[in-house]
């Protein structure tokens, strides 16, 4: 196996890339890596990296003398829209460096994501439905991913600790800007306050979701994103949630049966920062909706998918979820999953009458060649599964060509 140099940038708020990296270097491989903040070292636990100190505009000088200096040939990084990380991929991509992208996995909570190039909509996967069906009856049944627990007390462990590292920021690296939307205190403040409530949100809204189911009420679920994704900023039409609540019930009010009720089920990692429950109240007034719709801060979220009539997201990926439960879905936006046979192609507004179940079998094929191509069994945050995700990933990462490149070969062989 020939050794191969990989240049690090920003990842997950846990030990993910550093212990990646060890292993690396017990496979014989150099690495290195570019800390931006207080936090980044930290995690780094005194690996081989430089330190990066000014603004996002300068990024690009820096590494390219860097991928000269060290001879880069594959550089790692979470996640491909972060304001640092857009030069960095570009540059990278023009100097013949593969690039490695980490990124929440498409199907959880036991998945995490590796593509070359870039994930979501940057991805490489195909949009043609012929080729998961041909593939994915070729590739037959994956094996089973090997669980593990991990807490949201973990996590938050994690991104605490790293929060409190950066508070070096001003003075060791002055040129940072975070690419969350709010400084880290306003968001411990947030959740703290969440989660507190949620002592009473969660019985409430188990009861709204047994009474809905019990009764055969007709309802879609809207489930929100986080208003900091990506996937809304940049990967969609919408600025935030508010206006994607906006859209979603003018066209409810216009079209949905009237006997009908639109559920909209808060993200589990919301800050708390918005009032939703206002603005709900404000928008179901102006579009003559007040009864017909329920908000939830919890809930089962499979319950709700199995019985709902259907589901409406942006690009979430409990859109795949619902697929995966024969939940009638259309998208917002144009997530990997958005293809004829498995999401409604027309307008939001004919949906409501003529959404269809997804095609199971398609479905199954397409899930099966996304995870063969792009997921690696294992997590980000816990002992167990940052164990498993760096036992195997190795083989992705370190491969000639990645495992969609491969399944594409075979399609044209």
């Amino acid at each position: 196996m020939q050794a191969r140099q990989y240049l690090f940038l920003q990842g997950v708020c846990s030990p993910f890339f550093s212990c990646l990296a060890e292993r690396l270097i017990r496979e014989g491989h150099q690495v290195h890596k570019v800390n931006f903040t207080g936090g980044d070292v930290a995690y780094w636990r005194g690996l081989p990296s430089s330190s990066y100190r000014g603004a996002a505009a300068g990024v690009h000088d820096f590494l390219a003398a860097l991928f000269r200096q060290l001879q880069i040939t594959d550089m790692v990084l979470f996640g491909d829209r972060r304001p640092i990380h857009r030069p960095a991929v570009s540059l990278a991509q023009s100097s013949g460096i593969r690039v490695h992208v980490f990124e929440e996995g498409y199907f959880r909570p036991h998945w995490v994501t590796l593509e070359r190039e870039g994930v979501n909509a940057h991805s490489l996967l195909p949009r043609d439905p012929a080729w998961y069906r041909a593939t994915g009856a070729r590739l037959g049944t994956l094996p089973t991913p090997e669980t593990f627990r991990s807490t949201l007390r973990v996590r938050a462990t994690h991104d605490v600790l790293y929060h409190l590292a950066s508070l070096s920021n001003p003075l060791l690296y002055p040129g940072y800007r975070t690419h969350a939307p709010h400084v880290a205190p306003l968001m411990y403040a947030g959740f703290i306050r969440r989660y507190a409530n949620n002592l009473y949100h969660t019985k409430r809204d188990a009861a709204v979701i047994a009474a809905l189911i019990a009764d055969c009420t007709p309802y879609y679920l809207l489930p929100l994103q986080l208003n900091s994704d990506a996937q809304i900023r940049d990967h969609s039409s919408f600025r935030d949630m508010p206006e994607v609540m906006a859209y979603v019930m003018a066209s409810f009010a216009r079209q949905a049966p009237p006997d009908s009720r639109l559920v909209i089920k808060n993200h589990p990692l919301d800050m708390g920062l918005v009032s939703y429950p206002r603005i709900i109240a404000g928008l179901a007034r102006q579009f003559d909706l007040t009864g017909r719709v329920e908000y939830l801060e919890t809930g089962n979220l499979e319950a709700l998918v199995q019985h709902a009539r259907g589901t409406v997201t942006v690009n979430s990926t409990v859109g795949g979820v619902a697929l995966q439960f024969g939940c009638p879905t259309t998208t917002l936006s144009d997530p990997i999953y958005n293809l004829t046979g498995l999401t409604f192609q027309g307008e939001l507004d004919h949906f409501w009458q003529h959404g269809e179940p997804p095609d199971q079998e398609l479905f199954r094929c397409f899930r099966t060649t996304v995870i063969q191509a792009t997921q690696i069994n294992g997590g980000f945050y816990c002992k167990r599964g940052i164990e498993l995700a760096v036992q195997n990933v190795i083989g992705p990462l370190t491969a000639e060509i990645s495992p969609l490149e491969a399944l594409l070969r075979a399609t044209t062989s």
